[in-house]
């Protein structure tokens, strides 16, 4: 009986013994911990270089490309850093499709834009979680998306500009850090999904001589136009950087001292990864022609912090430091940047411990995402002429009649870097879906996009004279224009030779104008970039400009031809009457070769910031429209806005700076701010601006900014100051003058 006692007390001592707490910290961590670098109680930094101690050479080289290798000794899965969501989880499992970048720029609405990109990385990382609970680590899953595209669209011809925010910094920027902002989240610990800002720098176009072509830059232009966005993303917090494929003033942007080590790290302190563009580092030997194999590539890229190589050229970095070109201490500081990231989010973390681990998979693709996507779409949408108010149709008419080569093509929706919906809706399935179930509605596509004009046969064009309404959907789309390599109907490698809108089409509109006789033709452009077409403005009655509108594109579309939405999209672009009124595609010189609105001295189709909407509202300043202003200062003008219209009127308030004699090239006007406000029928609200050294400083031709004395000229109104808007019955923006005093 003493024995089983004696046994009990033993048992019951040994579980106290292992409930008891530990004599210190370090034993507590000891028994947690199998790794030293998984203590979350330690800083990133420490843990980060606790890792890198414990890694062999082979294993940290391993881990420099896209295709990290995994580390099984120290618990560290395989990962590919390769991962999009221009505008919704893209390549991946079905999930919410958003407008394209280009249309989300036309909201001129950041906050909204923000909202788009939090329910992206909502969906990111679900995906995530659910493929790493299977032990998938595919390509597409991770949880460093390279985006956004902060990239100044220069020229329309150039085939990636709708993955960009237009032809401004000012609106570039403002839209990229609210998209970072979006992607990443608000844990002061945790990054949701690492955004990436690319491609870094003076990089659009040609598509064909990306991998050789050397984009020249003066300084006035890097620091006006081609760096601003950049830097606002790096201010912002963004985690990674993208290098381009080209060379800027003859540096590989990959390589680039200037760019990588002077301006990016030094002189703005990122601290992020920088990833080369995939492939980039292969093209130093084999294109530029500015290192004589791999390894020296290899070299160069390292020297200049490149964290991550999307290729394989880093797996010649063991014979770089086995030659002594670089040291393994060297590749143990390029290599903690990359991992703190990792470790930012949360990936060598418990779960459990990581905020945005337990979202639900119920969010990809759920309605609520759905609705954002339908809306986003409604408000990216530009109204560019509505003569005698013909929209909005009535949804009760006899007999709609709906045609041209994008009514009913999946393509034009989805834009590029697109990912899959469950679900699409196309122009032809949204208006069907809108008018009254004993409305007649017709369908031809009469014209293919890619069609000679001598073997175009415009379908049944003859339905027209029976409609009371003809609606026709035209324009280009990503199959057209795109990236080098994805774009099947490019003859130059995703771009294009002219601008102007396809003679099939037009030849389509003017045979169902013959047909129409006095009955409304509403054209609806499908396009990521400008489309030059004087005549289709001549012939519709009214036009609409409706992107690559996402998933639920259609039921946009219809919702403003039907008045369910009054439009409030904005240009982000120049849409020029002609190729001809383009300069030299490679021209790079934006102040000295006249590109985008700033510099542009014809008169143009449509000028930035344009767009019409149902409504008429009324801008009035209030005060002086004359102030001064000491350097160092600052004032603040007000003006404001009552909607006289009778449906709720979404407006983006634009301010612009425009000063014509500060001694050496200017904008003829630049955007300097945006309001956006949300307005119910007759409703008023006062709408301020601070005016400072920062809003008027200008960048002289040595890429300095400075700050003129005297008068400068400030718009307010819904577009950019320009001779067109009179033909286009718009008011001018409100002008008045800022005297910065000596």
């Amino acid at each position: 009986m003493k024995s089983i006692h004696l046994l009990l007390l033993l048992v019951v001592a040994g579980i106290l013994f292992q409930c008891a707490p530990a004599s210190n910290d370090s034993n507590k961590q000891a028994a947690v911990f199998q790794h030293e670098y998984q203590n979350t109680a330690l800083p990133i930094e420490q843990r980060v270089n606790l890792l890198i101690n414990e890694l062999t050479l082979e294993e940290k080289i391993g881990l420099m490309e896209n295709t990290a290798k995994a580390v099984e000794r120290l618990d560290i899965p395989q990962y590919n850093w390769w991962n999009e969501g221009l505008h919704g989880v893209a390549r991946s499992a079905p999930a919410t499709v958003f407008p394209q970048a280009i249309g989300m720029a036309a909201t001129f609405n950041p906050d909204l834009v923000e909202q788009v990109a939090t329910a992206i990385s909502d969906e990111g990382r679900a995906l995530y979680h659910a493929a790493i609970e299977k032990d998938i680590h595919k390509w597409y899953l991770g949880l460093t998306y390279w985006s956004p595209n902060v990239n100044i669209f220069r020229d329309p011809r150039w085939g990636r500009g709708h993955e960009t925010y237009g032809e401004d910094p000012v609106l570039s920027g403002l839209i990229g850090a609210s998209f970072v902002r979006g992607l990443q989240g608000n844990d002061e610990k945790y990054i949701k999904i690492a955004a990436c800002a690319k491609h870094y720098a003076v990089h659009n176009g040609p598509e064909a001589k990306r991998h050789f072509f050397n984009a020249e830059s003066n300084q006035k232009d890097l620091n006006e136009t081609y760096l601003p966005a950049f830097k606002q993303l790096v201010d912002e917090g963004v985690a990674g950087v993208m290098c381009a494929y080209n060379r800027t003033n003859d540096e590989v942007c990959c390589g680039s001292p200037t760019l990588l080590l002077d301006v990016l790290r030094q002189q703005w302190g990122f601290d992020g990864y920088v990833v080369s563009d995939c492939g980039a580092l292969y093209d130093f030997h084999e294109y530029h022609k500015i290192s004589e194999d791999a390894t020296q590539s290899a070299v160069m890229a390292l020297k200049a912090d490149v964290n991550v190589n999307c290729g394989s050229v880093y797996r010649h970095l063991d014979k770089a430091i086995e030659q002594g070109l670089v040291t393994e201490k060297e590749l143990d500081a390029v290599l903690a940047k990359q991992l703190k990231i990792r470790f930012r989010l949360g990936m060598f973390d418990p779960q459990e411990d990581v905020p945005y681990s337990n979202i639900p998979l119920s969010v990809v693709g759920s309605d609520k995402h759905k609705e954002l996507s339908r809306d986003v779409a409604r408000q990216s949408m530009v109204l560019l002429k509505n003569d005698n108010n013909v929209l909005p149709l009535k949804k009760d008419l006899t007999q709609y009649y709906v045609t041209g080569n994008n009514v009913a093509d999946v393509n034009a929706l989805m834009g590029n870097y697109y990912g899959v919906a469950k679900n699409y809706v196309t122009v032809l399935e949204g208006v069907a879906n809108a008018v009254s179930p004993t409305s007649i509605v017709q369908y031809n596509q009469s014209v293919l996009l890619e069609q000679e004009l001598e073997h175009t046969n415009t379908g049944q064009v003859w339905n027209a004279q029976f409609a009371d309404v003809v609606i026709a959907v035209l324009g280009i789309s990503p199959l057209y224009e795109g990236e080098n390599g994805d774009t099947p109907f490019s003859k130059t490698g995703g771009d294009r030779e002219k601008i102007e809108l396809p003679a099939n089409q037009l030849k389509l509109l003017r045979d169902l104008k013959e047909k129409c006789k006095d009955r409304p033709l509403i054209a609806v452009v499908m396009s990521g970039s400008a489309i030059a077409m004087p005549e289709v403005h001549e012939l519709a009655d009214a036009l609409l400009w409706a992107w690559y509108p996402g998933e639920q594109g259609g039921h946009a579309v219809a919702d403003i031809l039907f008045g369910d939405y009054s439009p409030s999209g904005k240009l982000p672009f120049t849409i020029y009457e002609s190729t001809d009124q383009l300069g030299d595609f490679e021209d790079y010189n934006i102040a000295e070769g006249g590109w985008t609105y700033r510099y542009f001295n014809g008169e143009p189709l449509y000028p930035f910031g344009y767009g019409l909407s149902y409504n008429a509202v009324d801008y009035k300043l209030s005060g002086s429209n004359k102030v001064q202003m000491k350097e160092g200062g600052s004032v603040q003008v007000e003006l404001e806005m009552t909607n006289k219209g009778k449906m709720i009127q979404n407006e983006s308030v634009q301010l612009y700076v425009s000063k014509s004699d500060a001694g050496f090239i200017t904008p003829i006007s630049a955007l300097k701010g945006i309001k956006n406000v949300t307005l119910a029928s007759g409703e008023s609200t006062k709408v301020s601006f601070v005016i400072d050294n920062e809003t008027l400083s200008q960048i002289d031709m040595d890429g300095q900014k400075v700050l003129p004395k005297g008068a400068y000229k400030l718009f307010i109104g819904s577009s950019s100051p320009s001779n067109r808007l009179q033909a286009l019955n718009v008011v001018k923006p409100l002008g008045f003058t800022v005297d910065v005093l000596e």
